[in-house]
């Protein structure tokens, strides 16, 4: 008689879980509204928007005005590069995991991106999608799907694309992965609009609510596998 197999729901890193990613998600919606309400309407995450804006600013001959949206570009690819030392460093450590090392370190830039004057708008920006790009490198996925923190147009395709499956199809595994899908942009959102918020109140020691959603995001991390 074949024995019946059971089926067990997959295991995730705790980083994959959602609850991970939506903190996750709030402090990258909280760094975008940062920057582009208080650091000179730059975006920290959205370099497609940045993109554009040193395009049409160049061609105008803004020369000046361009370079305040490439900085950040240049600073959002030098993150990623980083992401990926850390990553080969540490990945097989036994003491510490290696995403962890990172959220340490996003909370420490961010930390100090709270005390710098408005003379350092730039460097500021920069430093935050520094931060971002490192942490977008560090966290693709939410319960197996891959998915970012810090952008919303991925996981918009993503999220519509498994609704239309569930549509056509009626599989809950599809609508189970919009839900997830959108589940990450809600909370992005909500980082942006609490960023709107406490940016008036806080002005710019308001980045120190994403550093502090990064560090329980860390401590949330401790039984992280290696």
């Amino acid at each position: 008689m074949a024995k019946t197999e059971i089926q067990k729901k997959p295991k995730f890193q705790t980083s994959e879980t959602f609850f991970i990613s939506a903190l996750l998600s709030l402090s990258g919606g909280l760094q975008d509204a940062y920057t582009y309400l208080l650091r000179g309407r730059v975006f920290a995450n959205a370099q497609t928007g940045n993109i554009v804006l040193m395009s049409c600013d160049f061609m105008e001959g803004e020369w000046y005005k361009g370079l305040r949206y490439f900085f950040p570009v240049l600073a959002f690819v030098s993150g990623v590069i980083v992401a990926e030392m850390i990553k080969r460093k540490f990945k097989k450590s036994r003491h510490v995991h290696w995403r962890q090392i990172i959220l340490v370190f996003e909370a420490l830039i961010l930390a100090t991106v709270a005390f710098m004057p408005r003379s350092s708008n730039l460097l500021a920006t920069m430093l935050v999608s520094y931060s971002c790009a490192m942490q977008v490198q560090a966290f693709t996925k939410v319960n197996g799907y891959r998915f970012a923190t810090t952008m919303c147009i991925g996981n918009i395709r993503s999220g519509t694309e498994s609704f239309s499956a569930y549509m056509h199809e009626k599989k809950k595994e599809n609508l189970h992965k919009a839900i997830l899908y959108y589940g990450v942009i809600l909370f992005f959102a909500l980082g942006a609009a609490l960023g709107g918020l406490i940016s008036h109140s806080l002005g710019y020691k308001s980045i120190l609510v994403s550093a502090f959603l990064l560090l329980a995001a860390c401590a949330m991390m401790h039984k992280e596998k290696m």
